[in-house]
């Protein structure tokens, strides 16, 4: 038996060749077994195929495998490894060409499906039909679309096409919620994570995973308040928005799902979408639900779908109502759901055409009507000889009496 022979793989090739930054490194070893890999000291990890760990770096070690479609879904797969498994044949495998290179210890490119060539014509392109056994590779062609959208890739016309013919013969049904949300949790901190979604809809897979969000599509705004019109367009230039203002996945999540209530909107009364705010919290907890989605998550989604129209008019807004959303958003207690809430808020402000760079006073009106009622604090009141039950109730009034007093006064300056 030849003597094993070990390439990196994947994206650290591909992230090298684009100086892209990258830290991870994935491993494949060619003409090794199980056993040879144990007595070298590796240990093993995989469940379904050999995957082992480095003694030393811990990074990941692959044999070179192959695998047989047996059942729908991303766990659908019989996996085969042998010695003579070529290098050509593991990476046939893989799902992008440009996930498809390796590297030998001398630092010469392996390329058999010419992915440098894709490199450089910014092409996000399948390596063969077998991309389309895996719906899992919807999301993460999407999501690679997210990553490197700056640089200028777009997702080839043929994969794209490929994508549609997977979810219209059913194939992204066998999705599984876990990691529908892990691609697009990682997606979320991409550096143009609209994309994702974007490229979700062009292919048909939106409707798939995230129908609350599809919805939104086609349903129109008034164009005086919202001259992009369309909703789902709206949706997206939010998060874009989020982008520009925050790295925090929280906010941009917010941002993305504020207005799914407008989906729910009669057609009879389009343009209008009252009480939107209010119908958004159960397609929210619907969405959430269906995907695990983490509770940290869901709560400033729902924080900011239920009151971003009332930060948008905040200084019209009664001191007794403006305790009333601090206390909502757990803002005495939490001041950071209130630094999320606003930068969510903004980006929903900023996200119309037209509005992008116009200023949001709204955000420093809010957090000085917190740090005003924080000048209050209840040891004050017992200072005062209050105590019991009556130790709230006071501390509440004489905030708000604080708040009353601000309001006029930034109101007379202004």
């Amino acid at each position: 038996m030849t003597k094993p022979v070990t390439y990196l793989v994947g994206g650290a090739v591909r992230d090298r060749l684009l100086g892209f930054p990258f830290s991870e490194k994935d491993w494949v070893v060619v003409g090794s077994t199980p056993e040879i890999m144990q007595q070298q000291g590796f240990n093993p990890v995989g469940k379904d195929f050999p995957v082992f760990l480095h003694p030393e770096t811990k990074e990941e070690y692959a044999l070179a495998r192959t695998e047989r479609k047996t059942a729908p879904g991303y766990s659908g797969f019989t996996f085969h490894t042998a010695p003579d498994i070529t290098l050509e044949e593991d990476l046939r495998r893989r799902d992008l060409t440009i996930n498809a290179m390796a590297e030998d210890d001398h630092g010469t490119v392996i390329d058999p499906y010419h992915g440098q060539q894709d490199l450089k014509d910014k092409l996000l392109r399948h390596v063969s039909d077998a991309f389309s056994e895996d719906p899992v590779r919807i999301l993460r062609t999407a999501r690679f679309a997210a990553r490197y959208h700056h640089l200028g890739f777009r997702v080839a016309s043929e994969t794209n096409e490929l994508m549609r013919n997977m979810v219209n013969n059913g194939e992204a049904n066998h999705l599984v919620a876990e990691r529908v949300w892990k691609e697009t949790e990682r997606a979320l901190g991409e550096q143009s994570p609209w994309v994702f979604f974007q490229v979700l809809r062009d292919c048909d897979a939106l409707q798939v995973v995230f129908p609350e969000l599809d919805n939104l599509f086609g349903v129109p705004q008034p164009e005086q308040h919202h001259p992009e019109i369309d909703t789902g367009v709206h949706s997206l230039m939010s998060l874009q928005q989020a982008c520009r203002l925050s790295d925090d996945r929280q906010v941009r999540f917010a941002a993305l799902v504020h207005d799914l209530g407008k989906a729910s909107t009669p057609k009879e009364k389009w343009p209008r979408h009252i009480a939107h705010e209010a119908r958004s919290i159960p397609l929210i907890n619907q969405l959430c639900e269906r995907l695990a989605v983490p509770k940290h998550y869901r709560e400033q989604a729902r924080y900011v779908a239920q009151d971003h129209t009332n930060c948008h008019r905040i200084e019209e807004i009664t001191p007794p109502k403006l305790m009333a959303l601090l206390q909502r958003l757990d803002a005495f207690r939490r001041p950071e759901n209130l630094d999320k809430f606003v930068l969510a808020c903004e980006a929903d402000a900023r996200g119309r055409t037209g509005f992008e760079q116009r200023p949001y006073p709204q955000a420093d009106y809010l957090k000085q009507a917190l740090a005003i009622c924080n000048r209050i604090q209840a040891k004050d009141i017992i200072a005062q000889g209050i105590t019991g039950k009556d130790i709230g109730d006071a501390l509440k009034k004489q905030r708000q009496q604080a708040l009353k007093q601000w309001k006029q006064q930034h109101e007379s300056a202004n």
